[in-house]
């Protein structure tokens, strides 16, 4: 049975979900100095796993049966890699920059959906991924020398949040919100003990109450994230994405006292609109497709026109 879509509720959920990340990354930022970030990501996901306790003691276990379990553990094998690897990357270089490279994932759509659905891409979808792309670019300036590893480690995030992006909304097509939920929170916590376990030391009680709002306002981001590809096409919901930018851009100026430099700013600029020309381009030729044997592909189309 396919998910009721309600495009206003579906707009606000996405924007409601890059508020909450936005803060959340900027709380990561503050305390990653003295909190190893895979200890951050541990707590984060264990945090949220708890806030879904009471979900699981209305249902049975046989809500948590699903018969999707390989795009779920995509979907949270790619969640927990995105959030790794932006946490990371936020820690080393300024919040704008980690944000729009994180952002960057719908431009990754078209290559994720052609690699792993073997979907035929039309070839105007490639055309705002390249735009972007320059964009990017220009984000970590045309001078090679100066391009930071970390610059990369937040490209990395944009790669894994077009995978997750794609399997979220091929699961919502048949899966609860909160079912969805639980398995990416329980994969991910599995993903980040060992991690922790290894990079663990002892924490300043300055930084509990942010790893706890962390853990809080990831958890809403998830549900917001989750409930958006639920009531919209991602052709509407993933333009969206680019509001965090504007959130990140205004928590870097004020606590960070970061501008970006007229080249940044411009690359950014890009690739903002190079999403929104790919949806511009590509959404009008997204197709519904109903039966059981071509669900993905009609995320494909929606996908589309979120590149």
């Amino acid at each position: 049975m396919l998910a009721t879509e309600n495009v206003p509720k579906g707009v606000a959920y996405a924007v409601a979900t890059t508020l909450f990340a936005s803060t959340a990354a900027a709380a990561t930022k503050l305390i990653a100095s003295d909190v190893p970030i895979p200890v951050i990501v541990l707590a984060q996901y264990l945090i949220c796993f708890v806030i879904m306790l009471p979900w699981l003691g209305r249902y049975s276990f046989r809500s948590l049966k699903t018969e999707r379990f390989g795009v779920h553990l995509v979907r949270g094998v790619s969640g927990w890699l995105c959030f790794y690897a932006y946490y990371t990357a936020l820690s080393q270089i300024p919040l704008v920059d980690a944000a729009l490279l994180r952002n960057s994932g719908p431009l990754f759509v078209p290559l994720v959906v052609w690699l792993w659905m073997k979907f035929k891409v039309p070839g105007k979808a490639w055309l705002p991924m390249l735009l972007g792309f320059v964009g990017v670019i220009m984000v970590l300036q045309p001078d090679m020398a100066d391009i930071k590893i970390w610059h990369l480690v937040g490209l990395t995030s944009g790669l894994t949040l077009a995978i997750s992006m794609v399997a979220t909304r091929a699961l919502s097509r048949t899966e609860p919100s909160g079912r969805i939920m639980f398995y990416y929170f329980v994969l991910s916590v599995i993903c980040s003990l060992p991690l922790a376990l290894l990079n663990w030391k002892p924490l300043p009680l300055w930084c509990l109450p942010w790893l706890f709002y962390i853990g809080f306002a990831i958890c809403l981001t998830m549900w917001c994230y989750t409930r958006a590809y639920t009531c919209a096409p991602a052709s509407v919901v993933s333009p969206l994405n680019y509001t965090g930018i504007v959130f990140s851009g205004l928590l870097g100026w004020i606590v960070w006292d970061h501008l970006p430099d007229t080249l940044a700013l411009s690359g950014m600029l890009l690739v903002v609109v190079a999403g929104l020309l790919a949806v511009f381009l590509n959404s009008s030729g997204a197709k519904a497709v109903t039966s059981n044997s071509n669900k993905d592909k009609a995320v494909v189309g929606e996908e589309q026109g979120a590149a």
